[in-house]
Order: structure tokens, then C-alpha cells, then sequence
């Protein structure tokens, strides 16, 4: 069966007797075509079901009004949340964007630069995947002068612009306030340091061990990909020992709230046996029971600022060759009952040490 041939904009032109050049403005609504010629453009397009190639008019106008957007994972709360964000910013500016997913595969993400370049994306905005370490391949975009701007996550020996939440605080007073709370044996479930903002996170943690000079219990600190199914696992190693911890700080709300899975099969009390944090305030860590004290990010601040930067550079607000811009977005830490209720006493900040909680080892 023979394809029929698609409707094009000569096509039109041709019917109606006038230039290629008078259909196209009318299709854009110029100003300088009459209201009866639109019409009769409109009417034809209609008509043959014509649909505008907007490749094709990237090609002619050298514009594609289109930026790329390279995450990790579409599926999850924070990067859902960001691309949203982006995609309603570059609206405002009449910029579409083109989503795609690395699934943390640097070998996929690396492909993913070279069909977005080749799509011929007027700015791309990245977060990394866990693992990438060699970011050349970004390099395409910096020697064409195409806007490049990272979010979240981002290299740590490249320079670019970027927006970063900022992980060090977030850390700092997850831990601090479990210590406060009078634990001492905090376990961080954290996720590969290769990442910055899980490295960042983590010296959050140190520095918080520090100020109450709790030494650091290497036996009770994980890195790994942070999903449940490593959070449970995690969760066996951590209560088949005979020193249990007293509070269990996870760098992100999927792991906590597999730790609370687990901890309700095994009988495990939280907050009374073990309190529990985790980060990144996902809508469900507020409707789990108990409810988990959480990091708020504040993703659509993150998104807005990473797509207002990028039309920023695209509108030359900020020009290519002066210094790299460096955006932090705060934290803040939301309290609830999986780290004790509103009752329940704060140690104050004096350095004291508790004798920690004892809980019965799981077989």
C-alpha cells in the first residue's frame, strides 16, 4: 500500500495562488497578512491536515526552541518534580523541552548527549548519572557555545554552570537533630560517593558526629544505590549484629521508608526502639506511619532556577566567557514522628551522651 504524500506548506501556497513566504507568515499570525488570508491558510490546512515540520524549520531558521533535559529517573518524586518545573519555566519563554532518562548508565547517558546534539537542542540541561566520572561528553556542547547547566547532581572536576541543593546543611541537621534527640549510634544508608550530593551528605554527617564527638562507627555506615530492594538488605546486616543502633539516618525517603517495611515485619518500634530520617520530603513520607522526618529539598525551586539560568545564558544575561555561575537552593529539615513526637524531650546542645536504647536482635 503506497503512502500518501503529506500536505506541505508549498502545497498550500500553490492552491491559494500566493508565495510560500505569505502562507508561513500567516501560519504564525503576522501582523502584515490579512485576517482573510489567515483565514483561507487556516481553512486549507485544516482541510489536508497539514502539520507544521518543525525540524524543518529548525533547519531553515537554524532554532529549534527546544532544550534537553537529561535525568536519572522520570518515576521518582525530586526529578519529577524538577522536570516539571523546568518545562513550565521555558514555556513563560515559549521553549519546549525534550525529557529523556539515563537510568544511571553513563554508557546511555553519553548516548543521550550525542541524539540531543544532533536534535539540535538550543540548551541542555543535565543531573549525572551515580556514576559518571569522565564528563567529555558534554564537550560538544561547550565547544559549539550551546548553553550547558546542571542541577543536583553534577561533576565535581568540570566546569559548568549548575544549581545544587544544598547537601552539606541537609546532612548536618538530619544528624544534629538525632543527636539531640540523645542517639549515639546513628547508621547512614547513604548512596555511592562517587555522587556529590550523597558526598556531601555524608560529610554532613561527620561534622555533626563531630560536634557531640561521637566517633565515627564505620560498621554502621552503607553505600550503595538507594533503592528498597538495598534497604532491606541493608536492614538485615544492621539488626543481625548484637550493638544495634539508636537511630538510622537514610539519604533518601525510598530507603526510609523501607526501613520502616522492615521494621514493622521484624517488630521493630520507631520512634521508641529506633528513630528514623530520611531526605528529600517525598509526599509519602508524610502519610506513613509513623511519619518520617524528612530533608525538603524544595525540587520546583530547583527546576525553576536551573531553566531560568539556562534562558538567562540563551539571552545573554549571562555571557559565555564570564565565570561559571554557582546557584545553591536551601533545605530544610521537616520534623515528625519516626524521630520522636513533639513530647519528646531534646537533649540540649551540651555534648551529653546517652546510653543509647537496647532492642531485642532480629534472628
Amino acid at each position: 500500500m503506497s503512502k500518501q504524500p503529506q500536505y506541505t506548506i508549498k502545497d498550500i501556497a500553490t492552491e491559494m495562488g500566493v508565495s510560500v513566504s505569505t502562507v508561513s507568515r500567516a501560519l504564525s499570525d503576522h501582523p502584515h497578512i490579512s485576517e482573510e488570508t489567515k483565514g483561507r491558510v487556516r481553512e486549507l490546512a485544516e482541510k489536508y491536515d497539514y502539520r507544521h515540520n518543525a525540524l524543518a524549520a529548525s533547519l531553515r531558521n537554524s532554532r529549534s526552541n527546544t532544550i534537553g533535559l537529561i535525568l536519572p529517573r522520570l518515576s521518582q518524586y525530586f526529578p519529577s518534580t524538577v522536570a516539571t518545573a523546568i518545562q513550565n519555566k521555558l514555556h513563560e519563554y515559549g521553549y519546549n523541552l525534550m525529557i529523556c532518562q539515563s537510568n544511571d548508565s553513563p554508557a546511555l547517558e553519553k548516548e543521550l548527549v550525542n541524539v540531543l546534539y544532533a536534535s539540535r537542542v538550543e540548551g541542555l540541561i543535565v543531573s549525572s548519572t551515580l556514576y559518571t566520572s569522565d564528563f567529555s561528553h558534554f564537550d560538544i556542547f561547550a565547544k559549539s557555545k550551546i548553553p550547558l547547566v546542571f542541577y543536583d547532581r553534577f561533576p565535581k572536576n568540570y566546569e559548568a554552570h549548575k544549581v545544587q541543593g544544598d547537601d552539606y546543611t541537609g546532612g548536618y541537621q538530619n544528624t544534629l537533630h538525632l543527636l539531640q534527640q540523645g542517639c549515639r549510634r546513628i547508621a547512614h544508608i547513604s548512596g555511592p560517593l562517587t555522587c556529590n550530593i550523597y558526598e556531601d551528605r555524608y560529610n554532613g554527617y561527620l561534622d555533626a558526629l563531630k560536634k557531640y564527638e561521637v566517633p565515627l562507627n564505620e560498621g554502621i555506615v552503607f553505600f550503595h544505590e538507594l533503592t528498597r530492594e538495598n534497604a532491606l538488605k541493608t536492614c538485615e546486616v544492621i539488626f543481625s549484629g548484637s550493638s544495634l543502633p539508636d537511630a538510622i539516618f537514610a539519604c533518601n525517603d525510598t530507603t526510609a521508608i523501607a526501613v520502616l517495611e522492615y521494621a514493622r515485619k521484624h517488630h521493630i518500634r520507631i520512634p521508641q526502639d529506633v528513630m528514623l530520617t530520611g531526605y528529600s520530603n517525598d509526599p509519602r513520607s508524610e502519610i506513613t506511619e509513623p511519619a518520617v522526618t524528612s530533608v525538603e529539598q524544595f525540587p520546583y525551586e530547583v527546576g525553576d532556577q536551573a531553566a531560568t539560568l539556562m534562558m538567562n545564558l540563551l539571552r545573554h544575561k549571562i555571557k559565555q566567557e564570564d565565570n561559571y555561575v554557582s546557584i545553591t537552593t536551601p533545605v530544610e529539615l521537616i520534623r515528625r514522628a519516626s524521630s520522636g513526637t513533639a513530647e519528646t524531650k531534646v537533649v540540649p546542645d551540651d555534648k551529653a551522651v546517652s546510653p543509647g536504647r537496647q532492642i531485642k536482635a532480629v534472628s
